[in-house]
Formats: C-alpha cells, structure tokens, sequence
C-alpha cells in the first residue's frame, strides 16, 4: 500500500494513470458498475443495494474530478432508485449510463434520456417460457425484466454452471432470431440489443467530457468492452486509464487484465475513499 492507503497498481500503464489522476483530477472521469461493484452480487437483483459507505464516498470524490459514471446493465431508473443516487449532496456531476449507455440519467437534472425500445425485446419475452421449457430449465431458473432486455437467471438452480451452459446455445438462437444478442454474466444470460455495451457508452462519455484520465472498476464479463475502451483510449488517444478488478472468483478474465485488482465492493469503496483523501 502507498502513501495515505492508496493501492499502486502492479502495472507501468495503471501507475502512470494513476499518476495522471492524482495530477490533474478535474479531469478525470471515474467509471463504476453497479453490480458487484458498488454493490455486493445478491440472489436477487431487485435487492441489490450499494455497500453501505459506498454514497458517502462517492459524495466525497464527484466534487473533486470531471465526473463519475455509473455504467450498468441495468435500467438507469432502477440503478438510481437502487443506489439511491438521487438527490445526494455532492453528487452533481454524476450520471447513470443504464442498459449498457442506452439511457442516461443525469444528477443535474434528475431526468433518464433513452431511445426507443427495440421491437426485438417484446418479440423474445413472448417467446421465453417455450423455448426456456423445451432446453429443460428446471427449478430455479427465473426471468428478470428488464425493459430493454431481458434476463435469465440460472443462479438459484440446483446447478447453476450446468444450467448456464445448457441454455447458452437456445437463448442465442432465440436472440439472433429477433435481431438481439446475448450477454453472459455470473449465472446471468442477458438477451439485449446490439450496438451497445459498456465500452461504447464508456468511450462516448469519456469523449463527451473531454477527459484527460480514466478509471474504471467492474467484475464481470460485461465490464470486459469496458476494459478494452480503457485499453483503445490509453494506446490509441493517448487517455491514461486504469483498469480495477472488484475481485470475484466467479470471473478471472478482469483481474488477468487489471492494473489493479481490490476485494469486491468493500476494496472498491476503500480505493475510492483512499483516492479522495489524496486528492484534498
């Protein structure tokens, strides 16, 4: 551990971006997921809320870089109800990006901004019971709607890997029928629109606001496109970035590639409360 707590990266490119924050904060924008991130991973999704220090520490940091983003699968109104981000004191320069940057919620002006839903969506939720009956899903497996997606879940089953791999191929058939892909998780297989993920809203943000550094931290395979905007952003735009891991052993592909890797949301919110007090 460094100075005041503060992890340094094990990586030459998470030092210097690292490095980059702590120089210029006002313009640097910190990008979280919630699930996982911010939040503890729970049974059920609807239960999710943020590690109980988690707003306080973030009402600390907003003011003092360009911006904080919460990236998330989810729809911006339910991760700003979940996370209870509305109306908090200093956190004005926060946004939502929900449904993977499809919609936006913005602090300022408390509003979601979003296009219209995808006809594909409506198409596979009338489809899901037959095709989820015909590969077999026993008990269970459950649908979260998610309005512009939807999500099945395989985390409550007797075997949860085995059932996540068995519905794999029919829920991509189902998908690819209606012009829709799918996003695996943790015992998550998520049926969306195409065009957009994490590394889209993130690198479309990050340009929106003109940052000069970027942190982001995620857990799953949906952070994935996130970490490789990091990437594109560090080599090709000359953006320092530094990629954290909220630690899970559910899913490695993060940590192999982080600059950093911290204990779930309890590290993630001490990283964050350690950054913060760096910054004054």
């Amino acid at each position: 551990m460094g100075i005041q707590d503060l992890p340094t990266p094990t990586t030459p490119r998470g030092r210097e971006a690292l490095a980059a924050i702590l120089a210029e904060p006002r313009g640097a924008v910190v990008g979280l997921d919630f699930d996982g991130t911010l939040a503890p991973i729970v049974e059920n999704p609807e239960d999710a809320r943020p590690h109980p220090e988690a707003l306080s520490v973030l009402a600390e940091l907003a003011p003092k870089v360009a911006s904080v983003a919460v990236v998330t699968g989810r729809p911006a109104a339910v991760a700003v109800r979940n996370g209870g981000f509305a109306g908090v004191a200093g956190l004005d320069r926060l946004a939502v990006l929900g449904h993977y940057g499809a919609e936006r919620w913005d602090a300022r002006t408390g509003t979601v901004s979003a296009p219209a839903p995808h006809p594909g969506v409506a198409a596979v939720r009338t489809e899901l019971p037959a095709v989820l009956e015909a590969a077999g899903a026993g008990p269970g497996i459950w649908v979260e709607e998610k309005g512009r997606a939807v999500a099945v879940h395989t985390r409550r089953a007797q075997d949860p890997q085995a059932a996540f791999e068995a519905l794999r191929r029919p829920l991509a058939e189902l998908a690819a029928r209606h012009g829709l892909i799918v996003e695996p998780g943790r015992m998550v297989l998520e049926l969306r629109p195409p065009g957009m993920d994490k590394g889209v809203a993130l690198t479309e943000y990050v340009r929106e606001i003109g940052a000069e550094a970027v942190l982001y931290a995620g857990d799953d395979l949906g952070d994935l496109p996130a970490f490789a905007a990091v990437e594109k952003l560090r080599s090709d735009g000359g953006v320092p970035g530094l990629l954290v891991a909220s630690g899970s052993t559910e899913v490695t592909e993060l940590s192999a590639r982080a600059d950093l890797v911290v204990d779930g949301p309890a590290g993630v919110v001490g990283l964050l409360r350690a950054l913060s007090g760096r910054l004054g």
